[in-house]
């Protein structure tokens, strides 16, 4: 599958992301996210990333700080030069999840040898009618779909400082640390 746009709205009635996918050939794919899995997904796609990044050829980095410099150059770069101007365009002719996205309830990603990240999304929500989608993403993408997601977020004011885990601009979504006493 070979993805032409990415498009992450937030609905404010359920409060849930949705995730939109359409391919060169007009498939569309759906994806529901929570607020809960979104916040779970995140500091594991953006580790994801900087482990993509890090297995590159040619490329000989070692280091947490060193990886996580390679990273955010790499997505700054890809961010310079990406159209997020250009509105999503609805013209798929094919919906192969169906017409109703997945919530997804259940996510897994591996690094493939090629160099790409594959996600499995899964929606458990009906245990007799489970489903779920594959998808294979280069790391110019799964930076874009981060990007996305976390602008997504932030309008939805998901990672606000009253919530239990806040996103840096620099880092990965984290829980603050615990209080430490002294005594």
């Amino acid at each position: 599958m070979n993805i032409h746009q990415l498009s992450v709205n937030h609905d404010e009635r359920q409060d849930r992301l949705l995730l939109r996918l359409n391919t060169q050939d007009l498939q569309e794919f759906r994806f529901w996210l929570t607020r809960r899995m979104t916040l779970r997904l995140m500091p594991a796609i953006e580790k994801s990333a900087k482990r993509l990044e890090a297995a590159q050829p040619g490329v000989a980095v070692t280091d947490a700080p060193s990886q996580q410099l390679l990273t955010e150059l790499k997505r700054d770069a890809f961010l310079k030069k990406t159209d997020f101007a250009t509105p999503f365009e609805n013209r798929a002719t094919q919906w192969p999840l169906g017409a109703e996205p997945l919530l997804i309830t259940d996510a897994h990603m591996s690094i493939q040898p090629g160099g790409a990240l594959e996600i499995s999304f899964e929606d458990k929500s009906d245990p007799t009618q489970a489903r779920s989608c594959q998808l294979h993403l280069q790391v110019s993408l799964v930076h874009g779909m981060a990007h996305l997601i976390r602008q997504a977020s932030e309008k939805a004011e998901w990672l606000a400082a009253s919530s239990p885990i806040q996103a840096t601009e620099a880092g990965p979504v984290l829980a603050p640390e615990p209080p430490r006493y002294a005594h």
